[in-house]
């Protein structure tokens, strides 16, 4: 994928997710492109989606990012990503903000990555 997308990217990667997808139940978010942030809004042992604001129109693939609870001792840094797909969903007409949804797939992580995104689902998480 180019790092742009449609509606129907994003759900062709959902389909593409062999395990469960969960919301989580704490306020969770990630770091992408070293400082800019976004709200989780699903997870599963694939992949991720959340909610994001960006400056321009114009999203750039993401190859990693950092994964944290706001209102817990959760911290993963440099969780690999490798398909990713963006949606466009509103641009309020007087602003030149947009507000989307990322779509990522992870990549190759390692065992400790795997482990801390277990746990995460495990006791943050409602199924979907």
């Amino acid at each position: 994928m180019n790092g742009r997308g449609t509606l129907s990217n994003v759900i062709e990667l959902a389909k593409r997710r062999r395990h469960k997808t969960f919301q989580i139940e704490s306020s969770a978010f990630v770091v992408y492109h070293s400082n800019k942030l976004g709200r989780i809004v699903d997870i599963s042992m694939d992949g991720l989606s959340f909610s994001h604001v960006e400056r321009d129109g114009t999203p750039r693939k993401l190859r990693d990012l950092d994964v944290f609870l706001i209102d817990r001792d959760f911290y993963l840094k440099n969780v690999p990503v490798e398909a990713n797909s963006v949606v466009k969903t509103y641009q309020p007409s007087f602003s030149s903000i947009y507000l989307g949804r990322y779509s990522v797939q992870f990549g190759e992580l390692t065992k400790k990555q795997r482990s801390r995104i277990e746990y995460l689902i495990r006791n943050h998480t409602t199924e979907v």
